[in-house]
């Protein structure tokens, strides 16, 4: 592991305990792989003992275990390797699960800088191909070597054996064969991986932004534009690798020159041997042909110092991801789920981490039974503002409490269980309509569905879906429009067991009707339901009529918003006359 940085070798360390490998699993990975590689080496042997006994004309008795040998081991090296697949890939795809879920845990659990800062493609790489490469080092580098060593060691002690020398010249081979081919082969991973992890990362990026927004690429007259950057990140890849290809095929040969190295090794220490009468000639058939089967051991060495290379590139970024994410270490205090369910922000600064504070001052309070309407001109901080409600960002200044405990202190799940937040770019799964509704609660029936659809006003989009609840939809809801993805968005809202739900702009790309309609819905919902507490932002005034309180935010006199007004619906339509204009109309 020469070849990997400081960094690399703790980074990999690290992500392969977060593997949570099985030992007893490993091992019997191990013994069926060597078990299944020593049953070639011993094939070859007893093969190689067979024809030169027979060539002596023997007697057949003399030939029948040998025989029978020769059918017990090829039949046996077939089925323990296909025990060796399956039991190897049993752990390495047990140990990506579980990486991929501390990865996703430690994510919820993160301060949003953590992953703020990524664009999408290397969240991508990082969460998805990067997880992969890690659960890789099991199958592709550590079981090889782990079999190298154990076939390696029994075929030099039976060459041992039979002839002291040669077994020594064969362990000398294996060692050269098994150090500087995959020494060489590590190298050339290592420039591989400096020179095409940006490159590749870069790649992703492009073809996301193609995927997501191929439609409206053709419509600028993008698409070629960028088709044409995906095609040259391509080749700088493909340049790279073959850059990179070089000590790999040195690496080759270096394995192909020790086995004909320890091969006529044998001949020169066996010939002499026989000569003198210290062996006799079927021995010297065997130490001369078993090194051909030994090196299969070896041969996938170099294969597997470069899996470690990329296995270690990928735990650096994979770590360093968590390692940004340990904010969420800090958060330890449990919200009881016994708690009430009272959000209170108390003379909060808001905005986002390294850049400036949006709003200032903001007091605010949500419990069950209440609903509260934030508004104001578009980028005042109304968002920002919902997100720090949320525990998702930290206040500037001031404090968020939960039932008495401070959200930027508690942990994500315990404040999950008492507030849900539907952003307005949320995310649609690409599954169906139901299993986007239990994304927010996992037993929503289908006659739920179906009613938290009808309140959102998307009964007749239901019934016109060719398999009504069954229907997939696109990645991130490609295939519905702007307000059926809002619809659907609060549909899961409000199938979630969250008692404060807080939601933003829910109202934006539908017609005003079907917009104020909405609204009402969403306002009523804690004089309906008790239990529900709602926070919603929005533009649209018009139906916050049922509201208990509306808090109005705009830019202070230093540029940073403030709550410049606040009260009931028919309290600001009264003294205020930009709230009484704006109510009627959306408020720009």
């Amino acid at each position: 592991m020469s070849v990997l940085s400081a960094g690399q070798r703790s980074a990999l360390r690290r992500a392969v305990r977060l593997l949570d490998l099985d030992r007893r699993r490993v091992l019997l990975a191990v013994l069926a792989g060597s078990l299944g590689l020593g049953s070639s080496v011993g094939l070859t042997a007893t093969s190689a003992w067979l024809i030169a006994r027979a060539s002596q004309m023997p007697a057949v008795l003399d030939l029948t275990v040998a025989s029978v040998g020769v059918r017990t081991f090829g039949i046996s090296r077939s089925v323990l390797r296909y025990l060796e697949r399956l039991v190897s890939h049993d752990v390495a795809l047990r140990g990506m699960a579980s990486l991929r879920e501390q990865v996703y845990r430690r994510l919820a659990d993160s301060p949003v800088e953590a992953v703020a800062g990524l664009r999408r493609g290397d969240l991508l790489v990082r969460t998805g191909a990067d997880v992969d490469a890690v659960g890789d080092v099991v199958v592709r580098a550590l079981l090889p070597a782990g079999v190298a060593v154990v076939v390696g060691t029994g075929t030099v002690g039976l060459v041992a054996w039979l002839s002291p020398l040669s077994g020594l010249l064969l362990a000398l081979c294996l060692l050269l064969a098994g150090t500087v081919g995959p020494y060489l082969n590590a190298r050339a991973a290592r420039a591989s991986e400096l020179a095409q992890g940006d490159a590749r990362a870069a790649l992703a990026a492009t073809a996301l932004t193609m995927v997501d927004g191929g439609a409206e690429l053709a419509v600028w007259g993008r698409l070629d534009a960028v088709r044409g950057q995906l095609r040259d990140q391509e080749a700088r890849i493909a340049r790279l690798q073959d850059r990179a290809a070089h000590p790999a095929a040195l690496a080759g040969g270096i394995d192909i020159g020790a086995m004909g190295l320890s091969v006529l090794g044998a001949i020169l220490v066996g010939v002499p041997a026989l000569t003198s009468g210290a062996l006799a000639p079927v021995e010297l058939a065997v130490i001369v042909l078993t090194p051909l089967a030994a090196f299969e051991a070896t041969s996938t060495l170099g294969q597997a110092a470069m899996q470690l290379v990329r296995s270690a590139g990928a735990a650096e970024r994979i770590m360093g991801l968590l390692d940004a994410a340990r904010g969420g270490a800090e958060r330890t205090v449990e919200v009881p789920a016994d708690v009430p369910s009272e959000l209170c922000a108390r003379r909060v600064d808001i905005g986002w981490p390294d850049g400036p504070v949006v709003a200032r001052g903001v007091d605010l309070t949500v419990a069950p039974g209440r609903a509260v309407a934030v508004a104001g001109p578009s980028g005042i901080g109304k968002t920002t503002l919902l997100s720090t409600l949320a525990g998702l960002l930290p206040p500037r200044a001031g404090a968020v409490e939960l039932g008495g405990i401070d959200v930027a202190r508690a942990t994500r799940a315990s404040v999950t269980a008492h507030v849900t937040m539907t952003a307005e770019d949320a995310h649609i799964f690409a599954t169906t309509v139901l299993e986007n509704l239990r994304v927010a609660r996992g037993d929503v029936t289908e006659a739920e569905a179906r009613e938290l659809l009808r309140r959102c006003g998307l009964g007749g989009w239901l019934a016109g879906l060719p398999e009504g609840l069954d229907t997939l939809l696109g990645a991130d809801g490609a295939n519905v429009s702007g307000g059926e993805r809002r619809r659907l968005l609060l549909a899961r809202a409000l199938a979630s067991p969250a008692p404060l739900i807080l939601v933003d702009e829910p109202a934006e790309h539908l017609d005003r009707a079907t917009a104020d309609a909405l609204m009402a819905e969403l306002i009523s919902l804690p004089h309906r339901d008790p239990t529900r507490g709602v926070v919603v932002v929005t533009h649209h005034l018009g139906a916050l009529g049922g509201a208990d309180e509306v808090v109005l935010l705009d830019s202070g006199d230093d540029g940073v918003a403030v709550v410049c007004d606040r009260g009931t619906h028919a309290e600001l339509a009264a003294r205020n006359a930009g709230y009484r204009s704006a109510a009627s109309e959306v408020l720009t």
